[in-house]
């Protein structure tokens, strides 16, 4: 399942390799793409979005809607 997130403290290809790294830290067979322009993450993962969530956070960045 694919999860799409907004992400709007995404500003350069630096922070996208950060978040990418912090979610595939927790979840290695995660896919995670990227939209800078969008400020979007999209993940395809077996991990919960909750985790997901707390990845990008935990690397710095907001979550549209989330604590």
């Amino acid at each position: 399942m694919a999860l799409k997130l907004k992400v709007p403290s995404i500003v350069c290809d630096g922070c996208a390799d950060t978040i990418t790294e912090s979610i595939t830290t927790m979840e290695p067979d995660a896919k995670v793409e990227v939209d800078l322009k969008a400020k979007t993450v999209t993940v395809e993962s077996a991990a919960s979005e909750e985790t997901i969530k707390q990845s990008i956070v935990a690397a710095g960045h907001t979550v549209e809607g989330y604590q």
